[in-house]
């Protein structure tokens, strides 16, 4: 299957989705689907990571299989594991029927039995390896694992191939275009970066978050958006426990035009402020900041 003909026809195709894209995102997730190798996009949360994956997929009409990251992940939840209430029930269905004292013939079948597909549960790398239509894999936040889980992936984003020791080597019929996430909270290992394409998403430029918010919330004018861009980039720059993200801009514009606000004045930006930060402390912050640019 061929993703994506041109960097251009990237941009055009996810922008008819509702994604904007730049140069570099354009041509890296291009370049993903080109050369079969996984992206790597790494950046502060909230810029649109993700929703990458997720527009790839509508684009291009794949199925969008996720694996979400989290301290604590294992190859059970990652990979695969064995129905073990299943086989439990079939073993005792067979010592029901008479096992006990038929001989090792019986166990042995019984054994290859409950170690079979039937028993098989498979969790989102080895079900998107498994597939034989398009697929987005989407490892989302992989920064949160262990880096054992790291050592998991290689052998999947390598040969793009799952070794199960009582089945074999499961290899893809059809690689899925992968995309891993990453907000940097540490270092991933340089074996694992090796593997991937690499892409820095940071915020956007005011005119194309302007755009972002004009495209994805209707009815928002040109004076209220340019204010709100410029609000929101001003936050940014200050030392909050969480910087506002793009989802948190279009969810302040959408606030905005929910109550008729016009003007992005003192009095609307603090009584509005829950829609775009989530910490008293950093409302508390940008309400003085704000007031004292404004004076």
């Amino acid at each position: 299957m061929t993703w994506f003909e041109s960097p251009a026809d990237v941009a055009a195709r996810l922008g008819a989705g509702g994604y904007l894209t730049d140069d570099a995102t354009a041509t890296t997730a291009f370049l993903a689907g080109a050369l079969e190798k996984p992206l790597l996009l790494e950046g502060p949360a909230g810029v649109g990571k993700t929703e990458l994956a997720k527009a790839v997929a509508r684009a291009t009409g794949a199925e969008l299989v996720r694996l979400q990251c989290y301290e604590g992940l294992d190859e059970a939840r990652a990979l695969y594991e064995w129905n073990y209430k299943k086989q439990l029930l079939r073993i005792q269905a067979a010592n029901a029927a008479g096992a006990a004292g038929a001989g090792s013939s019986d166990w042995e079948a019984t054994h290859d039995d409950i170690f079979s597909e039937d028993f098989l549960l498979t969790r989102p790398l080895l079900t998107a390896i498994r597939r034989e239509e398009p697929t987005v894999l989407l490892i989302d936040e992989v920064d949160k694992t262990d880096i054992e889980v790291e050592g998991l992936l290689l052998e999947v984003l390598s040969d793009f191939q799952v070794t199960i020791p009582e089945l074999g080597t499961v290899a893809a019929v059809r690689r899925p275009y992968v995309v891993l996430t990453s907000n940097a909270s540490r270092e991933l290992s340089e074996a694992l970066k090796r593997r991937c394409l690499y892409l820095h998403i940071d915020y956007p430029d005011a005119a194309r978050e302007r755009a972002i918010l004009q495209g994805q919330v209707p009815g928002l004018d040109d004076r209220i958006a340019e204010q709100l861009v410029a609000t929101v980039a001003r936050l940014r720059d200050l030392e909050l426990k969480k910087a506002p993200s793009i989802a948190e801009s279009v969810d302040w514009a959408r606030t905005l035009i929910a109550l008729e606000i016009r003007d992005l004045d003192d009095t609307a930006i603090a009584a509005t402020l829950g829609a775009v930060l989530k910490h008293r402390s950093d409302q508390e912050r940008a309400v003085k900041e704000l007031k004292l640019a404004r004076a």
